[in-house]
């Protein structure tokens, strides 16, 4: 059995960011259980030069959306990256899981040697439909979708490798 661009996309960015989504209701049940600001956890950092919870979870969308849309060859919308609450960032995940898969198949399979061109400020990088998806797309979605997982358990957040893996 062949696996389609197709079914390495679409149905394997709609799975992970469900799975963001489940974690992130975990997280809001864990601020209302603690009674604690709910931004301690959208605003928090690993780290001081990383991004906090929320642009994690914008970009996890954003680099699904891209991606789909790329291969697809159609018009990626466009967020405005101003979710602050964990409702509007489980209504930025439903809106992308709803966009991509509007695509279908037939849009995107057969895109292994599409030309797909990043640009970067002044700085255009190349990929083949195939490239970009397996060594781009797929792992910057799983890099922020983990770093949310992990600014979550960091802050006691009480969720585990099946809240990450879901069921795929």
């Amino acid at each position: 059995m062949t696996v389609s661009m197709y079914q390495a996309s679409v149905p394997r960015f709609a799975n992970i960011l469900g799975n963001l989504s489940a974690i992130l209701d975990k997280a809001q049940a864990h601020v209302e259980a603690k009674k604690i600001d709910a931004a301690t956890l959208t605003t928090y950092r690993l780290f001081p030069d990383m991004l906090p919870l929320t642009r994690q979870v914008q970009i996890a969308c954003d680099s699904a959306k891209g991606a789909v849309a790329r291969l697809a060859g159609i018009e990626n919308p466009v967020h405005e990256d101003n979710e602050k609450t964990f409702a509007e960032l489980q209504a930025r995940i439903t809106k992308t899981i709803a966009f991509i898969q509007s695509v279908s198949p037939a849009q995107i399979d057969g895109t292994e040697d599409k030309d797909i061109v990043i640009k970067r400020g002044d700085t255009e990088t190349h990929y083949k439909g195939m490239q970009f998806l397996l060594g781009n797309s797929l792992p910057n979605i799983y890099f922020h979708v983990t770093t949310a997982y992990n600014i979550l358990r960091h802050n006691g957040v009480e969720i585990g490798k099946r809240d990450y893996l879901g069921k795929p």
